[in-house]
């Protein structure tokens, strides 16, 4: 009898200090140890066989607790999650992509400051992080991973051009463009440069749109995020600019018959496909197509790149797209849900997701670990120098870019109106939140 005794005295007083010196800087402990209770934890895209091991390994420091992990599909995990939260069925612990917080900020339960304050959470994340998931100085979510936009290229098509390094600016990509693109006599193209241009047949094309509007400087949202603004002025040293407009003409320039740079049009190939088949040398994407990339173009020399910039001197930006994990308001285990979200951020559980997962990291300190990987190096380090913005309704502000695209494409509008339209519409989503 007194062994047992000693042994739960041993347990109360050792399980504070375990997470203590695990979270390194978030600190559940401050909350007390870890309560009895049953969270359910919704996700997309991570098998059980990721999640599992891990709440296995967090059962054996938090007995009381029972986590049941669910991967949902990616086409109804929204509307779904919606629904359940609203019925009160709702998990504990989902998964929210990094543009979801203006939209479903109303169903999320903020952080306590004992568990992480937002001072600790800049320390501790990379910069997209708390511009996504912290507003009004709470903190909505924690990121394991952040993936950027990067320049995938086929070596052997650049070796053929003699292009004998990607890209770093996009004055050298149009110039590869130039070299990489063949047309035939009639204008049509047998092998393009690049993929971009068009909307439709462009993997995450709204994506590549809206980071050239951010490396070009446009402010997409006022500062109170109450009106859009990428369609007006910037003041420069040589008068005022329409980056906003820049950006959407360099981008659709590269589907335009007329000009030195054509490379793409609405008949191509869906970009992916037609860049595993070997028709196009550059496209633009994310890490988590990297894979799936390697696996169907076995017989291609496929190699990843940073972003180009405006200029090899200029701030350097990158679009991020990536999920973190939050906890719902409706939840009656608020805190016991916030404690497996700061263990599984701390550093050597992230670590272990990651070498499960092979994504870029989100925590500064394992990107340092990361930079040299040959795979995620390059995804890694943009991370430190990613963005996004304030989008009230992501999946709307899509299509809201696509059509712009489109319409600029079907030369029945000026970019000028083009922006003029997308700017109204974005609006109209803001006054209607």
């Amino acid at each position: 009898m007194k062994k047992k005794n000693k042994s739960i005295i041993l347990s109360v007083l050792i399980l504070p200090v375990f997470f203590s010196g695990l979270f390194a800087g978030i600190s559940p402990c401050k909350e007390g140890t870890p309560a009895a209770a049953t969270l359910e934890f919704w996700s997309v895209f991570d098998d059980s066989d990721v999640f599992d091991p891990l709440i296995a390994k967090y059962k054996e420091v938090a007995p009381n607790v029972t986590i049941n992990y669910k991967k949902k599909n990616i086409a109804s995990y929204e509307q779904e999650l919606i629904d359940a939260l609203a019925t009160g069925r709702g998990p504990d612990i989902f998964s929210i992509h990094n543009t979801w917080l203006p939209k479903h900020k109303d169903k999320l339960a903020a952080a306590s400051e004992a568990l992480i304050t937002p001072k600790r959470f800049d320390e501790l994340f990379v910069d997209v992080a708390s511009q996504d998931f912290v507003d009004s100085g709470k903190i909505y979510a924690l990121p394991l991973s952040v993936d950027t936009l990067a320049l995938y290229y086929n070596k052997d098509l650049l070796n053929s051009a003699g292009i004998t390094m990607p890209p770093q600016t996009w004055a050298e990509f149009n110039s590869a463009v130039e070299k990489l693109t063949r047309r035939d006599n009639k204008n049509n193209i047998l092998q393009s440069g690049a993929a971009l241009g068009t909307a439709k047949n462009i993997n995450r094309s709204t994506d590549i749109l809206m980071a050239l509007m951010l490396q070009s400087g446009a402010k997409m949202v006022n500062d109170k995020r109450d009106y859009i603004t990428f369609d007006q002025a910037v003041s420069s040293q040589d008068g005022e600019f329409y980056p906003g407009r820049q950006a959407l003409i360099f981008y659709t320039n590269f589907a335009s018959p007329g000009l030195k740079v054509y490379t793409w049009n609405q008949d191509q190939h869906y970009s992916l496909d037609a860049f595993i088949e070997g028709k196009v040398a550059m496209m633009l994407n994310y890490n988590y197509q990297l894979p799936s990339v390697k696996a169907r173009s076995a017989h291609l020399q496929v190699a990843v790149a940073p972003l180009p910039q405006i200029s090899k001197t200029s701030k350097k930006t990158t679009f991020a797209n990536y999920w973190a994990q939050a906890v719902g308001r409706g939840s009656k285990n608020q805190a016991e849900a916030w404690k497996f979200l700061a263990w599984l951020s701390s550093q050597e559980i992230s670590r272990q997701y990651l070498e499960v997962t092979q994504k870029p990291a989100a925590r500064r300190d394992l990107i340092e670990e990361q930079k040299k990987d040959d795979q995620l190096g390059v995804f890694a380090e943009q991370a430190l120098y990613a963005r996004s913005w304030w989008e009230i309704d992501n999946l709307a502000i899509e299509r809201i870019f696509a059509e712009m695209i489109e319409g600029l494409n079907s030369g029945k509008i000026t970019a000028e109106n083009a922006l003029r339209q997308a700017v109204a519409q974005a609006n109209l989503l803001l006054r209607q939140d």
